[in-house]
Parts: C-alpha cells; sequence; structure tokens
C-alpha cells in the first residue's frame, strides 16, 4: 500500500471544482450540475503529473456566516480536508470575477500554513484567459493560473509549480485492498456507520434523506489489510428519482456495488425488511458480489433472549436467496459490534477470491450422487454428472459437464448446491454453478434465477 500526497481542491460553490477534479483524476466520477451545493462530503480521487502519485480532494462550496442546511456540515469537511492536505488549489471562477466571498475565503487561507495555489477556472479561450486571471492578483494568493476544467487547458503549468511542493511519497509493503461498499435505502444509517468504522466525522450525518450524494471512498487499514471503503447514496424506488443529480448518485451507487469485493447491505431494524431492500439484495446477487447484511439500529429495538433468533428467522425467509450472506446486528450510534464488521468483510472477500481444485469439487459431487442418483425421465433415461471443476473466482463459479441439462431439475439442482455449500463453504459469497452438456451449445446455468443460485 502507498501513502500518496493530498492536494485539497476549495472554493466557493458552482465554480467548477468537481469538473476540475475529474479533470486532475481524469475521471468522470465527481456529479456535476450547475445547482450549487452538489458536492457535500469529501471525495478522495487518485491522480497523477509527470512522475508523482497523489490524491485529489474534492470538497463542498465554501460558504462563511450563513448556518442554513448543510452548509455547517460542509464548512466541517472543509477544514478536514485542509488540515491533512499537504497543498491546496483555491477554485474561483474566471467568467464571474473576483468576489466578497473569493476574497474572505482568500483572507482564510493565507492564514493557513499549507501552500496554496490558485486556479482561475472556466478560462476556455486562452486569449482571454490571461485578462480574466488578472483580475484574481488583488485576492493576493500568487500567481493566478487560467485553467479549463472541461478543456483542460492551462492544468499542466499549475501541476508543475504544485507537485515541487509535495512531499515524496512512501511504500509500505504492498497488500491487496478489499473493495467494501456501504449500501441501502434513505436514512438507514449508511453515514453514520462508516463514521463509526473509521472513528471521524468522514461523511455528513443528517436526518434529511439524499445528504450523501457521491460514492465517497476512504481507504482504512486494520492489522496490516488495507479496505476501500465506499458510502454511497441511498437508492430510492425509481419512479420517485427524477433525472438530475439523485439519478445520478445512484448510478454511482450501483458502479459501486459492481466494482465492490463485498456490499454491506444496511438495513433498518425498527422498520423490517422493504420492497426495496428486496431490490437491493437483488442487484447485490445479480452482479455476483460478496455480501455481508447489517442490521443497524439494533439499539432501538425492545428485546428479550430469543428477539435476535426470530429476526434471523425473520431476515431468512425474506432474503432467502441471500441466505448465504453472514448477518450481524449493530449500533451505528452507539458503535455496538461495529468493529466486527471489518473482520466478516474480509472473510467474505477471502471466499469470494478463493479457488478449489478440482480433485476435491470431485470428492463433494462423488459423495453428493453416491447419496442421492440423478433423476430419470420419463422415457428412462437418466442424467449423468460426469466431473466438475472451478472455472472462475468473484463469485466462485463450478462448471459441472453432464450428458444433458435439462435431465437435471430444480430440485437436484438445489440439492447439488446444498452439496457444495455443506462441503467446501463459501461463507459469504454467492456460487454460481453452470450446467453443460455434450453438445455444443448445450448450456445452462443455475444463476438464471435467483431462486436456484446458493
Amino acid at each position: 500500500m502507498t501513502q500518496l500526497p493530498i492536494v485539497a481542491i476549495i472554493g466557493r460553490p458552482n465554480v467548477g471544482k468537481s469538473t476540475f477534479v475529474n479533470r486532475l483524476a481524469r475521471t468522470q466520477d465527481a456529479i456535476v450540475d450547475d445547482q450549487p451545493g452538489i458536492t457535500r462530503d469529501r471525495l478522495y480521487k487518485p491522480a497523477f503529473w509527470q512522475d508523482r502519485e497523489f490524491f485529489v480532494v474534492d470538497t463542498g462550496g465554501l460558504v462563511f456566516d450563513d448556518d442554513t442546511e448543510f452548509l455547517p456540515h460542509i464548512r466541517e469537511q472543509v477544514m478536514v480536508a485542509l488540515a491533512e492536505a499537504h497543498a491546496v488549489i483555491f477554485v474561483v471562477d474566471g467568467q464571474t470575477g473576483a468576489t466578497a466571498l473569493d476574497e474572505a475565503i482568500a483572507s482564510w487561507l493565507r492564514q493557513q500554513s499549507v501552500p496554496v495555489f490558485l486556479a482561475v477556472n472556466k478560462c476556455e479561450s486562452p486569449e482571454k484567459g490571461i485578462i480574466q486571471a488578472a483580475d484574481f492578483w488583488e485576492v493576493s494568493l500568487g500567481e493566478p493560473f487560467p485553467v479549463s476544467g472541461i478543456h483542460g487547458s492551462g492544468t499542466g503549468e499549475l501541476l508543475d509549480a504544485l507537485i515541487s511542493y509535495l512531499p515524496t511519497q512512501t511504500t509500505l509493503p504492498e497488500t491487496q485492498e478489499i473493495n467494501v461498499a456501504i449500501v441501502g435505502r434513505p436514512n438507514v444509517g449508511k453515514s453514520s456507520l462508516l463514521n463509526a468504522i473509521t472513528g471521524t466525522t468522514r461523511s455528513i450525518v443528517s436526518p434529511i434523506s439524499g445528504t450523501t450524494r457521491d460514492a465517497i471512498d476512504l481507504v482504512v487499514e486494520r492489522q496490516g489489510q488495507p479496505y476501500r471503503l465506499i458510502d454511497t447514496a441511498g437508492i430510492r424506488r425509481k419512479k420517485n428519482v427524477a433525472y438530475g443529480p439523485e439519478f445520478f448518485s445512484i448510478n454511482r451507487a450501483f458502479k459501486a456495488i459492481r466494482r465492490a469485493d463485498v456490499v454491506l447491505l444496511l438495513l433498518d431494524a425498527t422498520e423490517g425488511i422493504t420492497t426495496q431492500d428486496l431490490k437491493l439484495a437483488g442487484r447485490i446477487s445479480d452482479d455476483g458480489c460478496a455480501a455481508v447484511l447489517v442490521v443497524n439500529k439494533w439499539d432501538a429495538i425492545e428485546k428479550d433472549s430469543h428477539t435476535i433468533y426470530q429476526y434471523e428467522r425473520y431476515l431468512k425467509d425474506r432474503l432467502y436467496f441471500l441466505d448465504w450472506a453472514e448477518t450481524i446486528f449493530v449500533s451505528a450510534l452507539t458503535g455496538k459490534r461495529v468493529e466486527k464488521i471489518l473482520d466478516l468483510a474480509e472473510a467474505a472477500a477471502t471466499q469470494h477470491r478463493r479457488r478449489v481444485s478440482t480433485s476435491v469439487i470431485n470428492e463433494v459431487l462423488q459423495e453428493a450422487v453416491t447419496w442421492y442418483s440423478p433423476p430419470t425421465n420419463r422415457q428412462g433415461r437418466q442424467g449423468r454428472i460426469y466431473y466438475g471443476t472451478q472455472v472462475s473466482s468473484k463469485p466462485p463459479t463450478i462448471a459441472l459437464f453432464v450428458n444433458d441439462p435439462k435431465r437435471f431439475n430444480d430440485g437436484y439442482r438445489r440439492y447439488i448446491d446444498r452439496q457444495f455449500r455443506q462441503g467446501l463453504g463459501f461463507n459469504g459469497t454467492p456460487l454460481r454453478i453452470l450446467w453443460r452438456g455434450k453438445k455444443k451449445g448445450d448450456f445452462e446455468s443455475s444463476n438464471m434465477n435467483r431462486a436456484t443460485q446458493v
């Protein structure tokens, strides 16, 4: 794992900070919209220039002397980003010119010990850009660099000046990172859980649904194992989502599920399993992710000695197609059992990446067939399994070579699924079974229907 320098991107609302971050990181991950206040948390993106690597940190629009809505929380996130930064890029709007708020932010940045670089954004015309940038000499933060987050012009000159101020990165022993996505409906406590796991105010927490907009990455290390934690926007029902920032937020959340090794499906113990929870669970299953079911707000439930067992049975009944996932009951508010979540995530990721030898698979298969022979059709033709082998991992996928896949009904397929699960484990991860016949194109998968997936 490598410790990289951090560059904080700071400025007032709607000056194009997220567009500029996308340009530096060479991605389109940060949500960009004309509406101010889209970015609220601080978002870390890897970037590089010449032979140097670093993190750029996108922050929300900084506003002083205004405590409405999320603005105090955004200020807090900006302060944290500034405290850990090795350099700051102060982004202003070259088309609007210097404003009173720009001057207030510049005055505040001059009091900080971190080096500050002034990026005059929206200078799409090189000729006009020089004139637009000249307007910002008055803020007294050194040379203003005319740049365009959209076209990329001027960013090279800025980065040339910046990288000389970044410390040399320290290389640590390389360990494979585990991507852990935190997903759930709005207001089930995703940001609170992230803050509880990290022990910091990493994400803004509010009772207002939709507080988190972007998929927020944070790398933490525990006992030498790095985890990339991804806090995602709450996913509402499709009919309630209008095209705009929320639409893009939800797309970011679905992308986070696809790139995750393990998904923490956060459930609200006080509300039970909803239709939207079932849809999210189905998405996790379809994408083949390892998963941990995290039942939050367990402290708010009146309990006796039977409550937890009754709730586990309820989960098994409602989320039967994720019955392979481990379950943990936590309280993000009090921190109860939160420290055990990453242990379960690491175990699930290990099983998700695991490979089993062909000989072991066929031992399990032979024992299964001995106890329960394949079915025979009305013409007296019996299904026959020749051998099995694991063809891939993430998720573990086993191909069974048979005489005819159509001779194996759903009941027998579920039996084989159970035998593999009991004999091989694979706790915390889906297990896919492919049924391949002798004829070319004669192929079926037990993953075509979630009800027949282990």
